[in-house]
């Protein structure tokens, strides 16, 4: 039996019970919202900033429409939570309706400081459901200039209703933010520019493999465009337009286009009917583009409208020497004869001087690649990103009194 004394100094020796510090801040608690998780600029962005903010500070959830598509395997294994909130039969539907208020509901119950929205559909959702639940901080985003279909339709106001309403409009480029303020009337101070994060380990590890992803073509020229064909935008007419004249000068140059779409058959028929079907490989939806880079020689990105080209950030990644269409975020990233070519969108015969200009100066190809590398690494990585991020988070928590 242990004595009075015994009992005494095991009571002393006992580890004392932790006290709170009250001046150490709790963990922000962030709802990101996505439209799906197939493979996208715009989901990839959202996937890998939920993946890499720091999970000391963030305690994160990805919410989407639809919990299916490759990216899903991206969030295995990582802090972030996954849910759901399918909106079967579109989002002013009944079923809809009753999804915006299992959201609303779960926001309330899970006490979050922030709901960020990523794209479209999503923009419209978070904004009613996060004001329902009386999230402090709802931040919408635009990352494109709205050359869609449906942004010509009258169902454009709602989301510019949305935007208004949310407490920042997040974008990727300054010509975005522009054309929001001058052509779409939100307000200057709401709307911001965050630039797109690149994985930059991604691309610089990825080996060369050309031998085994292009068999046989180990002395050709492969000059890549990834993007997809569900319409005309990237630009693919006009580099098959373009490719005849290259193909006369330079026979070795090969065409290698990463994507799939609607378009693609036509695409397909186009090359076929200017006499350069031979010249093109259309390799269709992949989950190697890094490996496929580092096996190419030249990128192009012809687009006729550009937000922010995460595919040009990716070519500057993978050290390829960059053509691009003179619109949008491509001259943000792109100084012409610095990091890369920049043409005109649309001018086949530019396009065509431009890529045979490369073709020919091996020296002047390295020279922009190194230089395109070099401007990823300072401007374009994803510490950069996830740092810019939490500070607008804190900035509108703070103005919100949630310091």
């Amino acid at each position: 039996m242990a004595t009075a004394q015994q009992e005494k100094s095991e009571v002393k020796a006992s580890p004392p019970t932790p006290v709170r510090d009250v001046n150490f801040p709790r963990k922000r608690k962030i709802f990101y919202l996505v439209d799906s998780l197939s493979v996208g600029g715009t989901e990839t962005q959202a996937v890998e900033l939920a993946r890499r903010m720091d999970p000391a500070k963030y305690d994160i959830t990805l919410a989407c429409l639809r919990k299916e598509g490759p990216l899903l395997e991206r969030l295995n294994g990582s802090a972030v939570n996954v849910v759901e909130f399918h909106p079967k039969g579109g989002i002013d539907s009944p079923r809809g309706l009753y999804q915006v208020a299992r959201m609303a509901a779960y926001l309330r119950r899970g006490k979050f400081d922030v709901v960020h929205a990523h794209d479209l559909w999503s923009n419209m959702i978070a904004v009613v459901a996060g004001k329902i639940a009386g999230v402090p901080v709802i931040v919408t985003s635009q990352r494109d200039l709205s050359h869609g279909d449906w942004y010509q339709s009258k169902r454009k106001r709602w989301l510019r209703k949305a935007q208004n309403a949310s407490s920042a409009v997040l974008t990727n480029a300054r010509t975005i933010r522009e054309r929001l303020v001058s052509d779409e009337g939100l307000a200057a101070n709401k709307v911001r520019v965050i630039y797109n994060g690149v994985d930059l380990e991604r691309f610089e590890s990825s080996p060369s493999m050309r031998a085994k992803l292009f068999p046989g073509m180990q002395r050709a020229k492969l000059i890549v465009l990834v993007g997809n064909m569900h319409t005309e935008v990237k630009g693919h007419p006009t580099l098959i337009a373009a490719t005849p004249e290259i193909v006369s000068r330079f026979p070795q140059a090969h065409f290698v286009l990463v994507g799939d779409g609607e378009k693609r058959k036509d695409f397909e028929a186009a090359a076929q009917a200017v006499g350069v079907g031979a010249n093109f490989m259309f390799l269709g939806r992949r989950n190697d583009v890094a490996g496929i880079l580092a096996a190419c020689d030249i990128a192009v990105l012809p687009s006729a409208a550009e937000g922010m080209p995460n595919a040009v950030l990716e070519y500057m990644a993978a050290g390829l020497p960059v053509v691009a269409s003179a619109v949008g975020g491509n001259l943000e990233v792109i100084a012409d004869g610095a990091t890369g070519l920049l043409v005109p969108a649309g001018d086949a015969a530019a396009l065509s001087a431009a890529l045979s200009r490369l073709l020919a100066d091996d020296v002047l190809a390295l020279r922009l690649a190194r230089q395109g590398r070099e401007l990823v690494e300072q401007k374009f990585s994803f510490d950069r990103l996830t740092r810019e991020v939490g500070a607008l988070y804190e900035e509108l928590l703070q103005a919100r009194g949630h310091a």
